[in-house]
């Protein structure tokens, strides 16, 4: 039988709507002059001290891990997060902003597919059918987007990937280490894959050139707890409570939840594709929260 709790599923929700907010901070860093990938070289690289700090309050022995699941947290890190933020922000450059996040959250598929061959999960009717009430919602929700060229498809499919390895390389990481283990070395070694690509010349010269340095570290500060430690550490949390199929279909309500801090907290228009969108994802939401029989756990 597969782990479940409705714990898990209240975690992972709440975890997709903190990551929802993201985009109120990214444009806010981005009208200060620094560039996406700049942003979230910010951002996980201050999630990645946040962790460590929490880490040893936490568990001291924490930071203890074997030599051979070194490549396993190398994946977390680098294939898994930095992976998909550098894809994702590329199909961004590439492509229309909604086209990027249609392709972002192919994820679940994934998920689900990598969760079948490596987990050996089952792939159930009900899955499948939250799986397309949620893709469909995303799609509503996103828009259907305008430019599309090849590059950008394939970078698109790409953070869809990398956004759903998180999952995958989390539950092996988890039967070993606690979920503050995990979020800790995945986002140091996240963020300092960061620095490399994130043209760290640039990026220190306007941080040094800043008009109020304090009030910059302090935004910085937020944006890393409200986007990055809480919410990957409630998912982590939950993904610990949970299958990792089920935690990605559950994730989807973040575009749901971006679309509405779009229209209450930065007064963007609604249209009725999207609101229909955002229905379907709580549907999908629903769907999984229905009790099921025990062989269809």
């Amino acid at each position: 039988m597969e782990k479940h709790s409705v714990t898990g599923d209240i975690l992972i929700i709440i975890a997709g709507l903190f990551w929802g907010s993201m985009g109120i901070f990214v444009r806010h860093l981005n009208g200060l002059g620094f560039t996406s990938v700049q942003v979230a070289c910010l951002r996980l690289v201050t999630a990645g001290i946040l962790f460590a700090v929490i880490l040893l309050i936490k568990d001291p022995k924490g930071f203890k891990i074997k030599v051979k699941d070194i490549p396993l947290f190398l994946a977390l890190g680098l294939v898994s997060i930095l992976f998909f933020t550098c894809c994702y922000f590329t199909a961004i450059r590439l492509m229309t902003m909604s086209t990027a996040a249609i392709l972002l959250y192919t994820s679940p598929i994934w998920v689900m597919i990598l969760a079948v061959i490596f987990l050996k999960e089952k792939l159930t009717a009900r899955k499948v059918i939250a799986l397309v009430l949620a893709f469909a919602g995303c799609v509503l929700v996103s828009g259907f987007g305008g430019k599309v060229t090849l590059p950008g498809i394939l970078v698109g499919l790409g953070s869809g990937l990398g956004y759903g390895l998180y999952s995958i390389f989390g539950s092996f990481a988890l039967r070993k280490y606690s979920p503050f283990t995990v979020t800790c070395y995945t986002f140091l070694i996240a963020g300092l894959g960061s620095i490399a690509v994130s043209d760290p010349a640039d990026l220190f010269s306007k941080i040094a050139s800043a008009d109020n340095r304090l009030a910059l570290a302090g935004f910085v500060l937020l944006t890393a707890v409200v986007t990055a430690v809480i919410p990957f550490l409630f998912y982590t949390l939950g993904l610990n409570r949970t299958t990792a199929g089920r935690a990605a279909v559950l994730a989807t309500v973040e575009p749901a939840a971006a679309t509405l801090f779009g229209v209450f907290v930065m007064n963007e228009r609604i249209g009725i594709a999207s609101a229909v969108g955002i229905l379907l994802v709580f549907a999908a939401i629903i769907v999984l929260s229905i009790k099921q029989k025990k062989q269809d756990n």
